[in-house]
């Protein structure tokens, strides 16, 4: 019969990957006390919840969750990172481990589907959200812009073929 305690904790671990957007498995063998203070208050200052799970709960929360796939990230002492914004755990994640080489990204859980540690990178590396968005509104709004120049160009060119006949007569006139 499982201990209250166990079943809180399966429940706790269920609730927390569907309640965020991400989930990141985190090996962190060998880290002084040092180390993982420093790691946690950098994620704390991201927003990010860091919590140590006995991996044999959390294995059965997983599978509960239909997320089996993602039981080959609990290989030794796992973390967890929990947050609302993918970008910014994994690039909390990633730059601490340039740091510390002890601190790993195994892989994670992201909107319910299971992620490998390349993924996370490749998340890492991305661009901030804000720079992202302004991309996608430039790239929206160029075709628009040329368009926009291949409309006026007619009503331009009339310009200048105007102005370049006022011009011509006011030289013809002065001599």
């Amino acid at each position: 019969m499982p201990r209250e305690e166990k079943i809180r904790t399966v429940a706790e671990f269920k609730e927390r990957v569907l309640s965020h957007a991400v989930s990141v498995a985190t090996g962190f063998q060998g880290l002084t006390a040092g180390e993982a203070t420093d790691l946690r208050k950098r994620l704390r200052q991201a927003q990010v919840q860091f919590t140590v799970f006995k991996n044999t709960l959390v294995r059965l929360a997983l599978n509960e969750l239909g997320l089996s796939d993602a039981t080959r990230f609990l290989e030794g002492p796992t973390a967890w990172a929990f947050s609302r914004d993918p970008y910014v755990v994994a690039k909390v994640l990633r730059e601490y481990s340039k740091e510390v080489d002890k601190v790993a990204m195994r892989g994670g859980v992201l909107d319910g589907r299971v992620i490998n540690a390349a993924q996370l990178e490749a998340l890492a590396t991305l661009p901030p959200r804000d720079v992202l968005l302004s991309q996608v509104v430039g790239c929206l709004a160029l075709p628009i812009r040329n368009l926009l120049g291949v409309l006026s160009a007619p009503c331009r060119n009339l310009v200048h073929v105007l102005d370049q006949i006022r011009k011509q007569t006011e030289e013809k006139a002065a001599a």
